[in-house]
């Protein structure tokens, strides 16, 4: 029956997830010539994991070039400053802050990025060779590293104790500095989450302490006698409108996070650990090329798929349940947002296919909906329509949208109408709690001349094809039949 499934299967996965999978588990010649295949491939699986170990900037020096330059156009004359992240406290690799990448493509601390809009000018500032921190930590971007002009597209970097100074003379008679009062944003953050935490320490009798971008705003004050202005709207307007290779980057961070899930669903039985597809499908994406996951893995199964963020992940998953996984990768700094709800043993029961079928309707209402000029309100609506006329209303328990990008919910005015370019997701979501029984279907669109482009449905999502995909044999079957 397995191998009848697997058959019927091929014609709706490609036929790179049966190369990988037969890499990882099955003792047979091919990996090897895959492995080369895909090395050769003109589509890296990460910019960042290119192979050679090397440096790189970003998205590639062009981008990050434009993208100053683009917010030196807006500011006008104004003398900006921005500063990257210190080294982690944790025993963690190295993540830079969303906006001052976007800004620089910089993945290395203590740097700092100065732009002058009246004279056009960006200056990078990088600290001193270390190089007995080096000897433990490998390559760090210092200010004598003569590949840093090349590869980063900067005219002019400094050594970072020379920030204060250079400021000081570049205000030119200025009495304003700009920078970014936004709180920073890593690999699993996102600015509805770091917001709120940091204006609670701020107001926290106990401590008290501003965020690092408000410290940094009054040192400026402080120092050089100025205002301080907030840039974040600015860059909140620039990111909301993804350029050709942000959307390049989400393609294969959806690429990334699709795959993973196809094989969760393969992978499910019952008795299988929440935890377990949580493990199995965060090492397929950093296998696929992410840096690491956009946000905690939801796995849910049974009545803990009607808790929308849940993330204990500690519960074994029972016959003729439902399991609700929503889970995505970050690669190359860009986030996708991918969930997909499947049952444990391989068939719907009634009530589940029910709920299912009307939130997939409502998911194609809402994609329909999608093109340039219509707003998030009219997606919404869309949605809405489907399982209102299905008598559902009182199931729902979320809106259908948000946009992503950087993060996996990036900021945005939710009033203004579509252009292309513009990233969000769609996932109408129903949860019948006296039946334990919660469904979401999620995935992430941009927006396009014509109309919209769907770059996550590599994951299955017809009822049947969905039940096909469990069935078939997965890696964790795999694993437990060789007693591991």
């Amino acid at each position: 029956m397995k191998n009848a499934l697997l058959a019927a299967l091929w014609i709706f996965t490609p036929a790179c997830i049966f190369v990988w999978e037969k890499d990882l588990v099955a003792s047979v010649p091919e990996p090897a010539a895959a492995q080369e295949t895909r090395a050769k491939s003109k589509d890296p699986i990460a910019l960042a994991r290119l192979g050679d170990g090397k440096p790189v900037c970003g998205l590639g020096k062009e981008f990050h070039v434009g993208r100053r330059a683009e917010l030196m156009k807006r500011a006008g004359d104004q003398l900006l400053v921005f500063r990257g992240l210190a080294g982690p406290r944790e025993n963690l690799a190295f993540r830079q802050d969303k906006n001052f990448w976007y800004l620089t493509g910089v993945e290395s601390p203590d740097a700092a990025l100065v732009l002058d809009g009246k004279k056009k000018k960006a200056i990078l500032f990088l600290p001193e060779q270390n190089l007995e921190q080096e000897v433990w930590n490998g390559e760090i971007w210092d200010a004598g590293d003569g590949w840093v002009k090349e590869l980063s597209g900067f005219d002019e970097v400094r050594p970072n104790d020379q920030l204060l100074k250079t400021l000081d003379k570049m205000l030119d008679g200025r009495k304003k500095i700009g920078t970014n009062l936004g709180p920073s944003i890593v690999l699993a953050g996102s600015y509805d989450a770091a917001g709120p935490f940091e204006d609670g320490q701020e107001r926290d009798p106990l401590d008290g302490r501003v965020s690092r971008e408000k410290a940094l705003a009054q040192k400026l004050g402080e120092e050089l006698k100025v205002e301080v202005f907030d840039v974040n709207p600015t860059l909140v307007e620039m990111r909301l409108v993804k350029q050709p290779e942000e959307i390049a980057a989400m393609k294969r961070a959806a690429r990334a996070g699709a795959v993973a899930h196809i094989e969760a669903m393969r992978s499910t039985r019952p008795g299988i650990g929440e935890w377990e597809l949580d493990g199995l499908m965060s090492f397929i994406q950093v296998r696929e090329g992410a840096f690491g996951k956009a946000y905690e893995a939801i796995v849910g199964s049974g009545t803990n798929a009607c808790s929308l963020h849940y993330d204990t992940n500690a519960r074994r998953m029972q016959k003729e349940e439902i399991v609700l996984v929503d889970y995505g990768p970050e690669v190359d700094h860009y986030t996708t947002d991918i969930t997909r709800s499947w049952p444990t043993d391989g068939k719907f029961t009634k009530r589940a296919a029910e709920l299912y079928d009307a939130v997939l309707a409502a998911q194609k209402a809402g994609i329909a909906a999608c093109k340039p000029g219509a707003t998030i309100m009219a997606v919404q609506k869309a949605t809405e329509d489907v399982i209102k006329e299905r008598g559902l209303s009182k199931y729902v328990l979320h809106g259908p949208c948000h946009y992503i990008g950087l993060e996996v919910h990036d900021p945005g005015d939710y009033q203004k109408p579509f252009v292309p370019g513009v990233a969000f997701t769609v996932e109408p979501g129903l949860y019948d709690r006296e039946a334990g029984i919660g469904i979401r279907i999620e995935d992430v669109i941009v927006i396009t001349e014509k109309g919209c482009e769907v770059i996550s449905e590599l994951a299955p999502k017809e009822r049947e094809e969905v039940e096909k995909t469990v069935q078939v044999e997965g890696i964790l079957d795999r694993l437990a039949a060789n007693g591991e």
